[in-house]
């Protein structure tokens, strides 16, 4: 049953909660995860889903703790709501609907265009309903999205890069839509002293003299180009489609969008991967080559206050997702700020990657420069 749009208006977080809960019968124990100062407590109706949660954090404690997040999730069908949801505005270069969000008085209704997954986003509740253990990778983002919000209401910025540990180094990668810093990032786990901190999403702030950087808990999700040019990574697609995916043009491989998930300690060790330790930052690299340059690979130290235009590279929108401590939400018109970036990136080494792709050569380069030979 759908309510008319001028009641949708006048919805609260806690009418759209119970609208999203279903009154559905949430399993007794819930999944609790630890990350340094923060818990998050997860709740569901599904003890499947929770234990696949489980096994997608498991890398981190799961103690039950006080004063935990609370994130209930919902396994249902879609939802029919009959809102009014207005289209998410997205970044340059990005084509399609993908989000789209209601305005509450105390809160924010996320629907994911594609999937029909629902989303409540307020000070009080965190809900998520739907088909959860179909598109368990939405819900994924969705946990990180609350965490991502209690770091930058601490004063953490977001960055749009990967980072990881070259023995006692941490080193940040950026690059432009599909510059391929996620496999410049899983070439750099070869290193036998590699420790994996994040994927896509790199929090910086300065503390004590020093900028330090910190992750968040989702594995590498990766396109098949990726998978299927690392020896390491081949297993994640079967043959023949793998066969099928080497015997198609370059061109056509790398743009293809297929996503496959990572498990960093099933394929490279236990102990190698640490997502809520905050370390300090001893790199940029920012990847602006080009697959159709026949120049060798090079990496310079570069100004960022001179060359503003690589800030593109490492500026992130925080997202629909994002709610400050007042409970502001961010809107989707809001213009990012370079000031803020400028001021961390100017205190660290950054590192203009350009020429032709080879990923072998420059993780040479900075396997000598931060973590030796492996």
């Amino acid at each position: 049953m759908t309510q008319p749009a001028d009641e949708h208006r006048q919805m609260e977080s806690e009418s759209a909660a119970a609208l999203l809960i279903q009154e559905q019968t949430l399993c007794e124990t819930p999944l609790y995860l630890n990350l340094g100062e923060l818990s998050v407590a997860l709740k569901s109706n599904s003890r499947q889903l929770l234990s696949r949660l489980a096994d997608y954090f498991s890398h981190l404690p799961q103690q039950p703790a006080d004063d935990a997040l609370e994130i209930v999730s919902i396994q249902s069908d879609v939802l029919e709501t009959g809102m009014q949801f207005s289209d998410w505005k997205r970044e340059p270069g990005k084509t399609g609907r993908k989000d789209a969000y209601l305005e509450l008085p105390d809160g924010r209704l996320i629907l994911k265009v594609r999937t029909g997954m629902l989303f409540l986003q307020s000070k009080n509740h965190c809900v998520a309903a739907g088909p959860c253990l179909t598109y368990d990778n939405q819900l994924v983002n969705f946990i990180n999205s609350q965490i991502m919000n209690w770091l930058q209401n601490r004063h953490w910025l977001i960055c749009h890069a990967a980072a990881l540990m070259l023995g006692n180094n941490a080193v940040a990668v950026a690059g432009f839509s599909g510059g391929g810093k996620s496999t410049l990032m899983l070439h750099l786990m070869e290193h036998p002293a590699s420790c994996f901190l994040t994927n896509d999403r790199l929090f910086l702030r300065e503390s004590s003299q020093v900028v330090e950087a910190v992750g968040i808990p989702k594995l590498p999700r990766i396109n098949p180009g990726t998978v299927v040019n690392n020896p390491r990574l081949q297993a994640l697609i079967e043959e023949p489609r793998r066969s099928e995916l080497l015997a198609m043009p370059k061109q056509a491989l790398w743009e293809l969008e297929e996503k496959f998930d990572v498990d960093v300690e099933q394929l490279y060790g236990k102990g190698r991967i640490d997502t809520s330790t905050a370390v300090p930052l001893a790199g940029l690299i920012i990847l602006n080559w080009h697959r159709d340059s026949d120049q060798p690979v090079s990496m310079n130290q570069v100004s960022i206050s001179g060359r503003e235009e690589l800030l593109k590279a490492v500026m992130k929108s925080p997202g629909p997702f994002y709610q400050d401590r007042s409970g502001r939400f961010l809107q989707d018109e809001a213009p990012l700020a370079s000031e803020p970036y400028l001021a961390l990136l100017d205190r660290i080494p950054v590192y203009e990657v350009s020429g032709g792709l080879d990923f072998a050569a420059l993780t040479e380069r900075c396997f000598a420069k931060w973590g030796g030979r492996s």
